[in-house]
């Protein structure tokens, strides 16, 4: 049975609940308003078997996150969310949301934005303007047909909103350097830059006369916030099931065959078309065209996160036009047991940037070392005692083996998405992998005596195996990588030590949340590269 987490989460959180903390949420009211949205959830068709949610101990840091209200079996719906509460939006031009394109004079701004920036604009739009949404805009049968003539009120849900964040791009220079991490810094410009021209792309485009003009970049930023640590993606699958073409296909097949306007082999071949035509629509196209749908769900939104061993999976119920939040097949849930899902394999860059905090011995985590033409070959070459031969590094740079430029200080605006900023093909350090083997195979290159080059015929390709080029190759390749990872712990300016013993302080330390954020954070990248020290010390 599965029950709460084995790892550990770090975390301030400040009026934020996707994610585990280590302290609890501060804003109070947000607390409070618990309670009236979960009469809202039952008011609005929302079902919930054995599942709330909750606020305080049991939950991770006592913040907010679902909770097993009863003993759960495996497999089993928890929660069931109608589809027209969600703020969904994708990549795919079929999509139109003309409720907010009509705030724009130019809608294009609209539709071409990133999925985040069209999320913020949703939220922000629903929050600030009419906080109605229609219940009737994806009825899928009689009765939300009925439902349609009312419209939903989504206030309870968007008072449970956090109002304010943690994430980095909050920052201020100096709280960012205290990451002590180049490639993180690196890819918050790159997100600062990417999401300050997409407002003023979007505030240019919007009508002078909506209401909507007024929006702020702060409330724009907020919307974005949301938006990152609140949906989750998928392939885009089209709409959801309508029955009413098919009963109407199914009425015309019968006139037409009842008043013997054709053959029965005539209304099969229409009725085929039919079917066919709605399968291409949501299920062919979308997938041909690899479209992505982007979704913030009411309550499932509330779970928190589970590097490994998650305990319920999210899934889009065609039939039910609905989403749905189970328990996984390998899974029970005790009573009073947190509900958790997984973000994805992410490392600590995407957590941190993405949703403000920090998964403590995330096994997803990566280390962005410099490229290797970037190394320090002198210090390399007196720890192991051998001169590297000449020629060496430029058949590595043939190769490709040697990465490219460090990473600029604007960085890919297009790929902060992932999280991990390695545009500079640096060398990639993983807590599941250790160090990438392509390195290994650079590093036996370099350091192997002339004798050693000649026995592979001195090509790189034939140093791709362990011990290819001989044991002492091989230690001595290794012994390179690890002093180049230790000099790198040295360039910190702190200690990994010394790091930990803040943590333990930092309760009569006063820290800020941003100084405990960047100060876990950079703890777990000491960590990796001291585990990828020790993995190669056992070879």
């Amino acid at each position: 049975s599965s029950s709460s987490s084995s790892s550990s989460v770090f975390m301030v959180k400040k009026g934020f609940d996707n994610s585990f903390s280590t302290q609890p949420v501060k804003d109070k009211d947000r607390q409070k308003s618990m309670s009236a949205l979960q009469e809202w959830a039952r008011s609005v068709g929302i079902t919930q078997k054995g599942v709330q949610v909750a606020t305080g101990e049991p939950i991770i840091g006592g913040g907010l996150g679902l909770l097993a209200a009863s003993s759960i079996e495996s497999n089993k719906v928890m929660l069931q969310v109608p589809n027209y509460l969600t703020f969904t939006v994708s990549t795919s031009k079929l999509d139109a949301n003309p409720r907010v394109e009509a705030l724009f004079k130019n809608p294009k701004a609209y539709v071409d934005a990133p999925w985040w920036a069209k999320l913020s604009v949703d939220l922000n739009v629903c929050d600030q303007i009419d906080s109605r949404k229609s219940a009737g805009s994806t009825a899928s049968n009689e009765n939300e047909k009925q439902d349609s003539l009312e419209s939903v009120d989504m206030r309870p849900w968007l008072d449970s909103l956090p109002r304010s964040f943690d994430t980095p791009i909050r920052w201020t220079k100096e709280e960012r350097e205290a990451l002590q991490y180049p490639p993180i810094l690196s890819m918050i410009a790159a997100q600062e830059k990417k999401t300050r021209d997409t407002y003023n792309s979007l505030k240019e485009a919007i009508d002078p006369s909506s209401p909507f003009i007024n929006l702020s970049f702060e409330d724009f930023l907020w919307g974005c916030d949301c938006a990152r640590s609140r949906a989750f993606s998928g392939a885009y699958g089209g709409t959801a099931f309508d029955p009413k073409p098919y009963a109407l296909t199914l009425l015309l097949v019968a006139i037409y065959l009842g008043f013997g306007l054709g053959t029965v082999e005539q209304a099969s071949n229409g009725a085929a078309l039919v079917f066919c035509g709605t399968i291409l629509k949501d299920f062919v196209l979308p997938k041909l065209f690899k479209s992505k749908k982007y979704v913030i769900c009411p309550l499932i939104d509330m779970a928190n996160h589970k590097g490994t061993k998650e305990d319920a999976n999210v899934a889009f119920e065609y039939f039910a036009n609905s989403y749905s939040l189970s328990t996984k097949p390998d899974v029970t849930m005790d009573k009073n047991s947190e509900v958790f899902i997984s973000y994805g394999p992410r490392s600590n860059d995407a957590l941190l940037q993405q949703y403000g905090f920090v998964e403590c011995d995330n096994v997803h985590d990566v280390y962005i070392m410099p490229p290797l033409r970037e190394w320090d070959i002198g210090a390399l070459e007196e720890s192991c005692g051998r001169t590297f031969q000449p020629g060496r590094l430029e058949k590595l740079d043939r190769a490709g083996l040697l990465g490219g430029e460090s990473l600029r200080k604007n960085g890919d605006e297009d790929s902060f998405e992932e999280g991990i900023a390695n545009r500079g093909r640096g060398v990639v350090i993983s807590r599941a992998g250790g160090i990438d083997p392509a390195i290994l195979t650079a590093l036996r290159v370099l350091v192997s005596t002339n004798e050693e080059w000649d026995a592979v015929g001195q090509a790189v390709g034939n140093m791709v195996t362990e011990y290819s080029g001989g044991k002492e190759n091989e230690r001595i390749a290794r012994n390179v990588a690890k002093k180049a990872m230790e000099l790198e712990l040295m360039s910190k300016a702190t200690s990994l030590e010394q790091d930990e013993q803040t943590w333990k302080m930092r309760n009569s330390l006063s820290l800020s949340a941003q100084d405990m954020l960047a100060l876990q954070f950079r703890i777990e990248k000491k960590k990796l590269l001291k585990e990828a020290i020790f993995a190669l010390s056992l070879v």
